[in-house]
């Protein structure tokens, strides 16, 4: 399927949140074909960074894959690579419209029972993060319903599988895209990335992360969190332009456990929730994800 979007900012529709389920149904690959100008809010840029869209933009006479500079032609019925491409297509290397600031991303897991809330640990973040309630939740955008737990919580359950986009409020840009699926005897496996954005004058205070890790794992029996942080604007938009590549920060497991002897764990949280965290990096240097591999081999070797 092929989509056409020449607008400034294009949001996850209700239209093309239904057009996203029509074409994993009948494992097809919608095709969103933008100008250079156009930029993917960030629950339609976290859909295309999936099997099911791929973000085509169109720059003079040519295209190119949106997320990675891909050099793409028309095909006859769909657009292809183009096989003798051998570098970024121009427009993925032009200078970006807005200052290139940070996007510090939490992806966290729970499995939540069979019974009772489980919009707790997204609120309960966004609040960390924002100091403030969120604002607001839907499947698509504009965010359809102000926020109640009880909304969220009766929208997932029930659904073997289900994608919900909650809206932070406060003085940064701040959203939660919550994915639940359902399991054995009624329990729902909970995998949310909050990300929040910050102007490049305004750089993430990296350094009391694990204070709010420990506040948030008191509150929430999560058994992990991830921290990561993004070149990108602070508007939480993508354009289809090249700001950077993601780095990670840190990585919190569940429990009193040991890392390898490069990466010291530290305790936080209290004693009847702890939480172990490593700090893996600055979320600048690419040196990160080789600690990031060492540590996870240490925690799944048996």
């Amino acid at each position: 399927m092929v989509v056409l979007q020449d607008r400034p900012v294009v949001p996850l529709s209700a239209w093309l949140n239904r057009a996203l389920g029509d074409c994993a149904e009948t494992g097809r690959t919608l095709q969103l074909v933008t100008p250079l100008e156009s930029r993917l809010t960030l629950p339609l840029r976290t859909a295309a960074a999936g099997d099911t869209v791929q973000w085509i933009v169109r720059h003079g006479d040519g295209y190119y894959e949106g997320l990675t500079g891909r050099p793409m032609k028309w095909g006859g019925r769909t657009f292809v690579p183009v096989p003798e491409a051998r570098d970024y297509a121009p427009g993925f290397t032009t200078r970006p419209a807005a200052p290139v600031g940070s996007q510090l991303t939490l992806v966290y897991r729970i499995r939540h029972g069979a019974e009772g809330d489980i919009a707790g640990p997204a609120e309960r973040l966004l609040q960390l993060l924002t100091g403030k309630y969120p604002a607001g939740l839907g499947p698509a955008e504009p965010l359809e319903h102000p926020w109640r737990r009880d909304r969220l919580t009766e929208y997932a359950r029930g659904r073997s599988t289900v994608r919900i986009v909650v809206g932070g409020d406060g003085p940064r840009p701040a959203q939660a895209i919550c994915d639940y699926a359902a399991g054995e005897g009624g329990a729902v496996a909970e995998t949310t990335t909050v990300t929040v954005g910050y102007a490049p004058e305004d750089p993430p205070p990296l350094q009391h992360l694990p204070t709010l890790v420990g506040a948030f794992g008191a509150d929430q029996p999560i058994a992990s969190l991830f921290v990561q942080l993004t070149p990108g604007r602070a508007d939480l938009t993508t354009e289809p332009r090249w700001t950077g590549a993601p780095a990670p920060v840190a990585l919190a497991v569940t429990g009193t456990v040991t890392g390898p002897p490069a990466i010291p764990g530290r305790q936080v949280g209290p004693p009847r929730a702890p939480l172990t965290f490593f700090q893996l990096g600055d979320g600048r240097s690419p040196d990160g994800w080789q600690r990031h591999s060492m540590l996870m081999q240490h925690l799944q070797a048996p």
